[in-house]
C-alpha cells in the first residue's frame, strides 16, 4: 500500500501508450460495419466547422487516385469571411486531402463515418527552400502536425486532452437554457430529464466511435454539463475534440435542444471554457517528483513569456473576456501559473505524480480554433526547451489568485503582467509578437487579425441577456 502511494496519483501515460490507443479503422472496416458516407470535415482558423458528404464508393476510388483529395475554394478552405475581408478575393481552390488516421464511425449518423482533412494547394510551387511544395500555411491542422513533428525529431512529445463545457438550450431566441442545477448536482443527472437522456446519448456515442470518454457531469450554470475525453497525440486529441463536439451538437439536435459552446451566455451564470491539458516528454528524461524537470520548466517559460498574445487565438471574439475575471475560477487576469489554482490561466494538475502530472490550460474557450491555439502552445513551448528558457514566475500554489494581492507582492513572485482584459488589447499583443509571427509566418497572423475583425463585426457586442446579438452568438458557438 505505502509503495503504491509513494509512485503518485493518476493514471499513467505515455506517448506510445497512447498512440497505440488510438488506431483509426480501415475502409474495409467501414464497409464490413454497412457505412455508407463518409462525412469529409476541416475546421476554419475562425474555428466553423465545414463539410462534405461523400458516398463511400466514390471515396473509395478518391483514395486509389494519384493524389486523393477534394476541391475547395480558398475563401471557405481557409476564412469564412475572408472574401469580406479588406484585401482579399474569392479566386482559388485548396485541395482538401483526407487524413485516414482520422477516420471514425459517427454514431450519431447510422451508417455515416468521419474523416478529418488538410489542405494543400493543387498546383506545386517553389518554396523558400528551392524545392517543390504544396503546404498551405493557412491549413492550422496541417501547422500542427508540422511543430509535432519538428518537436519530435529532437525527442520531444506530447500528449494532450480535453475538456468539453456546453450548454443546452431549449430555445436561442430568446435564449432559454436548460434545467437548473449546480456544479457536479446530482439532481442535474436524473435519468427522466431529457437533457440526462441527450447527454448519455451522446457518451455512448462517442464510446462507440473508440472515443476515450473519461467523465461527463453537470457543471455549475444553468443547462451547462462537461465531458472529458482522454489523453492522445495533439493532433489526435484534436481531432477527436472536434468529432466531441459534432455529437453534441448532432444529438441535441434530435432531443430538440440546441448545444453551445458560447464562452458566456448570462453575466449571473457561470461561463463555458475549452480547457485543454498538455504534458511534455523525452525519452530517458526522469520527472522529478518535487517540483518541475527541466523541460516541463522550458516548456513553461516559453508559454508564460508571449501568454499575453495567445488570447488573440485562445479567447477570439468580444464576448470571450465577458467569462475571464477574477474571482470566479475561470483563470483570473494576471500572467501566471500556479499549482491545482484555477485563479491562474495554466495550471499545474497531478504537480507531485510525475508520470500524470500537466499543464491545464484554462485561458481557451469553445471558439478557439483548437488545432490553431495548439499549435501555438506546442511551438512556444518547444521553442522554450530549445533555449533552455528560463522561468521568472513562481509556483503560486496557493488557496487565492494573484488578484488577491498586493502589487509588491505579485511583483516578488514573478507576476508582472496581466492578462489582456479586452479583445482589442489581445490583438494587438499578437501583432506584436515577433515570436508568434516566427512561428506561425507573418502572413498568417495579419490575415487572422483582419479576418477576426470581420468575424467579430458580425457577431457584435451583446449588452444583456435580451439582446440579438446574445441570439447570434449562441447559434454561431
Amino acid at each position: 500500500m505505502s509503495t503504491q502511494l509513494n509512485d503518485g496519483h493518476g493514471l499513467v501515460h505515455t506517448p506510445s501508450s497512447v498512440s497505440a490507443s488510438s488506431a483509426a479503422p480501415t475502409i474495409q472496416d467501414l464497409k464490413n460495419a454497412g457505412i455508407k458516407h463518409i462525412r469529409f470535415y476541416w475546421v476554419e482558423p475562425t474555428n466553423i466547422v465545414r463539410l462534405r458528404i461523400l458516398p463511400i464508393s466514390y471515396f473509395e476510388k478518391l483514395l486509389k487516385s494519384s493524389r486523393p483529395g477534394i476541391g475547395v475554394p480558398k475563401v471557405t478552405g481557409g476564412f469564412v469571411f475572408l472574401s469580406a475581408a479588406e484585401g482579399y478575393g474569392s479566386a482559388g481552390e485548396y485541395l482538401l486531402v483526407p487524413d485516414l488516421s482520422s477516420l471514425k464511425i459517427t454514431s450519431y449518423a447510422p451508417g455515416h463515418a468521419s474523416v478529418m482533412g488538410w489542405f494543400e494547394e493543387k498546383d506545386p510551387f517553389v518554396g523558400p527552400d528551392g524545392q517543390l511544395s504544396v503546404k498551405v500555411p493557412m491549413c492550422p491542422r496541417s501547422t500542427l502536425r508540422d511543430l509535432v513533428q519538428m518537436a519530435k525529431q529532437d525527442g520531444i512529445e506530447f500528449i494532450v486532452g480535453y475538456e468539453n463545457e456546453f450548454t443546452f438550450l431549449l430555445s436561442t431566441d430568446p435564449v432559454t437554457p436548460g434545467n437548473i442545477h449546480q456544479y457536479s448536482d446530482a439532481k442535474g443527472l436524473i435519468p427522466s430529464l431529457r437533457e440526462t437522456q441527450c447527454l448519455e446519448e451522446i457518451v455512448n456515442c462517442l464510446i462507440e466511435s473508440g472515443v476515450n470518454v473519461e467523465t461527463w457531469h453537470c457543471e455549475a450554470g444553468p443547462g451547462q454539463y462537461e465531458i472529458a475525453t482522454g489523453p492522445l497525440g495533439p493532433v489526435e486529441a484534436t481531432d477527436v475534440l472536434i468529432h466531441t463536439r459534432q455529437t453534441i451538437i448532432n444529438v441535441a439536435a434530435k432531443h430538440g435542444l440546441h448545444a453551445t459552446f458560447a464562452p458566456r451566455i448570462s453575466m449571473t451564470a457561470p461561463g463555458s471554457a475549452a480547457h485543454m491539458h498538455i504534458s511534455v516528454h523525452k525519452t530517458g528524461h526522469v520527472k522529478p517528483k518535487d517540483g518541475l524537470s527541466e523541460i516541463e520548466s522550458s516548456f513553461l517559460a516559453g508559454v508564460m513569456d508571449e501568454l499575453t498574445a495567445l488570447p488573440a487565438f485562445s479567447l477570439p471574439i468580444p464576448a470571450s473576456y465577458r467569462r475571464v475575471v477574477d474571482g470566479v475560477w475561470s483563470g483570473g487576469t494576471y500572467v501566471a501559473w500556479g499549482t491545482e489554482n484555477r485563479e491562474c490561466p495554466i495550471r499545474l494538475s497531478n504537480s507531485t505524480s510525475p508520470n500524470s502530472r500537466n499543464f491545464e490550460m484554462r485561458f481557451i474557450d469553445g471558439t478557439a480554433n483548437p488545432y490553431l491555439i495548439l499549435a501555438c502552445i506546442i511551438g512556444l513551448g518547444y521553442a522554450g526547451i530549445k533555449s533552455k528558457r528560463q522561468l521568472r514566475q513562481q509556483n503560486f500554489n496557493m488557496n487565492f489568485g494573484p488578484a488577491q494581492l498586493s502589487e509588491k507582492e505579485r511583483q516578488e513572485m514573478g507576476v508582472t503582467q496581466r492578462m489582456p482584459l479586452t479583445w482589442e488589447e489581445s490583438r494587438k499583443n499578437l501583432a506584436q509578437s515577433e515570436v508568434l509571427r516566427d512561428i506561425l509566418g507573418n502572413s498568417f497572423v495579419d490575415r487572422y487579425l483582419s479576418v477576426n475583425k470581420v468575424l467579430a463585426d458580425a457577431l457584435g457586442i451583446y449588452d444583456n441577456e435580451e439582446d440579438k446579438a446574445l441570439t447570434r452568438l449562441v447559434e454561431f458557438a
